[in-house]
């Protein structure tokens, strides 16, 4: 295989990886607001209290190989947004920090639980708006740190969109580990976050494919969309499914916990899988493809053993962690 290539779908995995195990992660700060009565909080604290930092694993890695594999796409990524990366670095600190200092606090806990929820908000709509303006693509020679060519009214628009779906995420992970007033208005929300994130991927779907020539023809000329047509019929059906056994739980019939969580993640992949059929082969669109950006062959041979003996591990602690861990969250206890 195409070392330039193994290195691409290496990044790709490491980035759906991060959304999914962080998506429900930062969801559930941003669904922190939702639940308010007493003890509520501290079950959602302690639902990820094992998992929360062992999940950023998958930036850091996604990072790195982003930096050795690809360096000058990552010099131009970090350098054209700069200020959103940043932002959302400062909001995952004040969002690490908040979690270690609210199971220690007294009178101050409701200023850490405005920096939870508040932080993983806001490294989650940054998250979406890179991910928009990527879509978008970079102008050429745009590239300082006080340019503001990333707020636009589409990048806003995937920033909420990415919201929505690390908050539907969360709904599902709570749905599965939690038992009763709090399942039950994990499914409420999932039924709701369920429509919403639908709607939202329907709105940026339209906005690319209208704004985006390469991506239109990519997924319409000539008997493209029936080759491509199984990605939108997948969606739909995880969907069906997984509002049928939220809606089952809600109504009182038996439902599959487990399942909701796990079409929540097919939504993820398949919308990840249409992005890149649409952008392939390009890291920046219409700008530089993954074989431009490519470190030498030399470099990337220099850099497999590492990755073959990291990834793996990576995978088994991350396996093995959840595993350890699995079933429902028990009563809340102090610290973790």
């Amino acid at each position: 295989m195409d070392l330039a290539f193994f290195y691409f779908l290496l990044l790709g995995f490491a980035i759906f990886m991060y959304v999914l195990l962080d998506g429900f992660d930062l969801g559930i700060g941003i669904l922190y607001p939702w639940f308010d009565q007493t003890g509520e909080k501290d079950h959602l604290m302690r639902s990820i209290s094992h998992v929360w930092d062992g999940n950023e694993t998958w930036l850091v890695f996604g990072g790195v190989i982003l930096f050795a594999a690809f360096p000058i796409a990552y010099a131009q990524i970090t350098s054209t947004f700069y200020l959103p990366i940043m932002l959302m670095l400062f909001a995952l600190i004040f969002r690490g920090v908040a979690f270690e200092y609210r199971f220690k606090s007294d009178t101050s806990r409701p200023y850490w639980d405005f920096a939870f929820s508040s932080g993983s908000a806001i490294a989650a709509f940054c998250q979406g708006m890179l991910l928009g303006s990527l879509v978008q693509g970079i102008p050429v020679g745009i590239n300082s740190m006080s340019s503001l060519h990333w707020l636009t009214p589409f990048s806003v628009l995937t920033g909420f969109a990415v919201m929505a779906g690390y908050a539907l995420l969360a709904a599902c992970y709570l749905f599965m580990k939690s038992r009763g007033r709090i399942q039950q208005h994990a499914a409420m929300l999932g039924k709701r976050l369920l429509v919403i994130t639908l709607l939202a991927m329907v709105a940026v779907s339209l906005w690319t494919v209208i704004g985006q020539v390469e991506i239109r023809e990519r997924w319409f000329s000539g008997y493209h969309f029936l080759l491509l047509s199984p990605l939108p019929i997948l969606t739909l059906i995880a969907a069906a499914i997984a509002w049928k056994d939220l809606n089952n739980h809600a109504t009182g019939k038996a439902s599959t916990e487990g399942r909701p969580f796990w079409c929540a993640a097919m939504l993820f992949l398949l919308g990840f899988s249409g992005l890149v059929v649409g952008l392939f082969p390009f890291l920046l669109p219409r700008q530089l493809t993954f074989w431009e950006a490519a470190s030498p062959d030399s470099s990337l041979l220099f850099l497999l053993p590492g990755v073959c003996i990291f990834v793996p591990l990576i995978c088994a602690y991350t396996f093995w962690g959840y595993r350890v861990f699995a079933g429902k969250v028990e009563d809340y206890q102090e610290g973790y």
